[in-house]
């Protein structure tokens, strides 16, 4: 694995998988993995709807 490729570190000292690494992994866990590029398919309700809602909102404060 690569730095700033399949992974980086948070300011809190987490290890947060990149999507470019989900997707070669091939499947959506379950888990929630903030860059899921699977729509969080395999996460149980009401949590997926949670994060897909929390994606959309981040996508807009980033668009303003």
């Amino acid at each position: 694995m690569q730095s700033g490729i399949d992974y980086y570190i948070t300011e809190e000292g987490l290890l947060v998988f990149t999507a470019h690494y989900l997707r070669e992994r091939g499947y959506c866990c379950g888990n929630g993995c903030l860059n899921c590029p699977y729509d969080y398919e395999r996460v149980p309700e009401p949590k997926r709807s949670l994060l897909l809602q929390k994606r959309v909102d981040d996508a807009k404060g980033k668009a303003s």
